[in-house]
């Protein structure tokens, strides 16, 4: 008997059709022997809903109080498809992140999970249940709820499969497993079989939608196996494990692209020993990421540098910079937005050279300007502008050999819960 940890997102259950196709799902897994413990997102658009019933409300509201009411979403999702599978004919039982024993941080919006007490959820699976858990929520040890941000119902199924030893953490979407880009884009884009932690890593974080980065970094360390499957088909899916076997000939695995990016450069800034620590050591104490910084050459003693980071972000990180300019003089910033991050993925990339040269051709070849470049073992990135995306994104797909004849099923909207 195997256990087994299925988690669905907001688009799989955004229905009464779909949640009752889930619950049939469910139930045949268990029949078909298997101990089943599900974490589900919460239905469609209802936590977009309710974000915007707050902001009319308050516009700036207690993040305590905004983690109360996005965790009512997940509670919606799991006693609703309980009840479905009890019309089914099937033993359920569902459980908030709280009542499943999942512990966080104190830290509201974006907790991090510090522990799972999984001893309700053995309890009852020894009775016969299927266990449903809400994602994307846990509880401090001193009570509070909270909310683990993006990508925290992933989260939250590894963590639980982690935690119970589960055999399979399967991920359900809306395709049938993991690309090499995103099917929306290029509708010949090849499925994976499977692919390593690593690769699936950098894809996550540079913007790959089908996993998000801290599920994948928590399957990493705990060796959990996962599947990527697609809730509207039977199709096998894509395992994501510690190595996976590279198809002959195939260096580059996989292509993604951040549409959220922005650039800022600070320009005539002194070239003395501490700049660049003041500078990125303000903008990481008010929060803020960035991810490509290139400085330029020195020239009468002054130094120009630019740096990435979320669109969001730009205009904050402005005013931090401005800010401590009496401790770091400089001439002017100046900020881009409408940018994009695209990014080629292989662990091919490392022993076989021109990889990287042969994404510059292909994107001069469009006429597109390359901003920035970032580059590590297995990924390289480029920074262009946005209208050329898509255009951009299907040459490269070409260009390292990824098409296939066949056109790739996409079975609802993309859900990033």
């Amino acid at each position: 008997m195997s256990l087994i940890v299925m988690k669905f997102g907001g688009s799989s259950v955004g229905s009464t059709e779909r949640m009752q196709r889930v619950a049939k799902r469910i139930i045949k897994t268990k029949e078909a022997g298997n101990r089943v413990v599900v974490v589900v997102s919460a239905m469609g658009d209802t936590t977009d809903d309710l974000i915007d019933q707050s902001k009319q409300l308050n516009p700036n509201p207690p993040a305590r109080e905004m983690d109360m009411l996005l965790t009512t979403g997940e509670q919606i999702s799991v006693a609703l498809l309980s009840m479905t599978i009890h019309q089914l004919g099937s033993q359920a039982v569902s459980y908030t992140g709280w009542q499943a024993g999942i512990v966080t941080e104190a830290v509201h919006a974006k907790a991090r999970i510090s522990d799972i007490k999984p001893t309700r959820i053995f309890n009852s699976l020894d009775e016969g249940n299927i266990v449903i858990v809400a994602g994307f929520q846990g509880m401090t040890e001193e009570g509070e709820i909270t909310t683990l941000g993006r990508g925290g119902s992933d989260t939250t199924a590894v963590a639980l499969a982690a935690a119970i030893n589960a055999d399979v953490c399967e991920i359900f979407t809306d395709v049938d497993g993991v690309y090499s880009t995103d099917p929306r884009v290029v509708k010949c884009a090849r499925k994976l079989d499977s692919i390593s932690y690593d690769e699936m890593l950098e894809l996550a974080h540079l913007g790959a939608a089908v996993l998000h980065p801290r599920a994948v970094e928590y399957a990493k360390h705990n060796n959990v196996k996962l599947v990527v499957r697609s809730s509207f088909t039977e199709n096998e899916g894509t395992t994501v494990k510690e190595e996976a076997v590279m198809e002959q000939g195939v260096v580059v695995s996989g292509i993604a692209f951040d549409k959220n990016v922005a650039r800022i450069s600070i320009l005539g800034v002194e070239d003395v020993p501490g700049v660049l620590a003041k500078v990125f050591g303000a903008l990481a104490d008010n929060g803020i990421d960035v991810d490509i910084i290139v400085q330029s050459g020195v020239q009468e003693g002054k130094a120009d540098f630019s740096f990435t980071l979320s669109s969001s972000d730009a205009d904050r990180a402005i005013g931090v910079i401005e800010g401590i300019r009496g401790e770091v003089p400089f001439r002017e910033t100046t900020s881009e937005t409408n940018l994009v991050k695209v990014s080629i993925v292989g662990a091919g990339m490392v022993s076989n050279p021109g990889v990287a040269a042969k994404m510059f051709e292909a994107i001069s070849k469009l006429g597109v300007s390359i901003k920035m470049v970032s580059t590590s073992e297995i990924k390289c990135s480029c920074v262009i502008a946005a209208e050329p995306l898509n255009d951009v994104v299907r040459a490269l797909h070409t260009a390292y050999g990824l098409d296939t004849a066949e056109q790739v099923f996409v079975g609802g909207p993309q859900d990033r819960r």
